[in-house]
């Protein structure tokens, strides 16, 4: 296996590639040029690899060809997904007679919605490899969604073109190390070109992997900052869940998930659905847990453990997203860029404190100010949840203590309509600690299951999680 990722160029990998006599394949590409089998051409050799190139840029030829998918886009999972099948029989059925029985077939396909002329759409691509890793071996897939942030069509395209071929000389040549395939992607692209927010491995080769606890290698290679979670656990693009919708956030570390968390979230949404246009319909809740520490620095959380949280919050019914983002006003920016309706962020009364703590803002050149003009600039709302006091009092949102010198920035936030409160169901609630039902799940049943959902107390017994001895 090549250990060096990133010290072939694009041009060795497409050679390499068509050097070998036992690699052969199609390349079809649809919106935005045929880049990719340009870069094998360009390589040389390409008759000894490339079985066919196709555009079908018609809707019409491209319907006949690949039929029509459930959800009627051309830019969509199954669309490419239909082209990989079908492209990928057709060779093995035209000339998996005649060619060498060690021949090792493949399909690369992609549909793109590249940048238009003079419109501000939004530039994505869904990405795909079919490839048999042995001879006469049933074919895996490895499907990505991308998005270009290109300011222009042809750099998108040439952007897409280096992206396929990192994709099916990854596939070929790191396909015993998933990480590495994901880290080899953007060889020789800048940072900042393309977004990789999903990642799909299928196939005999792929069946020991957990495909969610893959995608978070997504955020720690700098693919993109975030992964998306349904409640059926499946991954999910960000842009399919956030268009067009109002969201609502709460952020923690679930671990696990306790009747206090799940208390904060439901009450959220009752505050949330107070607001103008504001429903169960329009809305996405989602629980956000992030990968970085209070300093901003990857924790170094196993993948596992996080998808045990994940799993958990999913159970609930959740929508879950792993980020690695540390400010708030980093997450509503990263929520700001599929929907311009209302974002609400579900906060505890020790999140306000670490809001208003100036230290938090160091490295922001505008300091607290500057903080602030990202988190608040429209339609956003904090939701903040009450405490209890040492003295057993209940303080909400409008006691919060600040800083002398910040008292009138709070209070301008307050009056505004920035911040708002959320009741608490039940007051008892507030004696349940994270910390402390972990340490007792470690010691087996007991008390800490009146502290959890009873769906989760089951799922952690049964499957032995955090650490619980039965």
């Amino acid at each position: 296996m090549d250990k060096n990722v990133s010290s072939r160029t694009t041009t060795q990998k497409a050679l390499r590639l068509n050097l070998d006599e036992k690699k052969y394949g199609t390349i079809v590409e649809i919106g935005a040029g045929q880049e990719v089998a340009r870069q094998f051409f360009i390589a040389g050799a390409a008759a000894g690899t490339i079985a066919k190139t196709m555009s079908a840029y018609d809707m019409k030829f491209s319907d006949a060809i690949y039929g029509v998918q459930e959800d009627g886009r051309y830019v969509s999972k199954a669309r490419v997904n239909a082209m990989m099948e079908q492209e990928f029989d057709l060779v093995v059925e035209r000339v998996g007679d005649i060619r060498s029985k060690s021949s090792r077939y493949f399909s690369y396909a992609a549909t793109v919605a590249a940048k238009r002329f003079n419109q501000d759409n939004e530039c994505h691509a869904w990405c795909g490899v079919r490839i048999q890793m042995y001879p006469g071996a049933e074919p895996s897939d490895i499907t990505i969604h991308v998005r270009m942030l290109d300011d222009n069509a042809e750099a998108q395209q040439h952007a897409l073109g280096v992206l396929g071929v990192n994709l099916i000389y990854a596939a070929y040549y790191y396909f015993e190390n998933p990480k590495m395939i994901i880290d080899s992607l953007t060889d020789q692209m800048k940072p900042g070109r393309i977004e990789i927010d999903s990642i799909d491995f299928k196939g005999p080769y792929f069946e020991d992997l957990d495909n969610r606890a893959i995608n978070l290698h997504l955020i720690r290679s700098w693919k993109t900052r975030a992964i998306m979670f349904r409640p059926d656990g499946s991954v999910v693009v960000p842009a399919e869940i956030l268009y067009k919708k109002n969201v609502l956030t709460i952020r923690g570390s679930f671990r696990p998930v306790t009747n206090l968390n799940v208390d904060m979230i439901e009450q959220g949404k009752k505050s949330f659905f107070t607001q103008v246009d504001v429903n169960a319909k329009n809305t996405v809740a989602i629980a956000e847990i992030s990968l970085n520490d209070a300093k901003g620095h990857d924790a170094k959380v196993p993948e596992g453990d996080i998808i045990q949280r994940v799993r958990l919050l999913n159970l609930l019914g959740y929508n879950v997203m792993v980020s690695d983002y540390t400010r708030y006003f980093s997450l509503r920016a990263y929520f700001r860029q599929y929907t311009k309706m209302q974002i609400g962020i579900v906060v505890g009364m020790v999140n306000i404190k670490q809001i208003f703590d100036e230290d938090s803002y160091r490295g922001v050149e505008g300091g607290i100010l500057e903080g602030f003009g990202k988190l608040f600039p429209d339609n956003t709302r904090l939701f903040i949840y009450p405490e209890l006091t040492d003295n057993g009092e209940i303080s909400d949102f409008t006691a919060v203590k600040v800083q002398d010198h910040l008292r009138f920035l709070y209070r301008h936030l307050l009056e505004n309509g920035f911040l708002a409160g959320i009741e608490s169901s039940d007051v008892n609630l507030f004696k349940i600690y994270s910390r402390e039902v972990l340490k007792q799940i470690a010691s087996g049943r007991g008390e800490w299951e009146k502290s959890l959902p009873q769906p989760v107390v089951e799922e952690i017994i049964n499957n032995k999680l955090f650490g619980f001895r039965g």
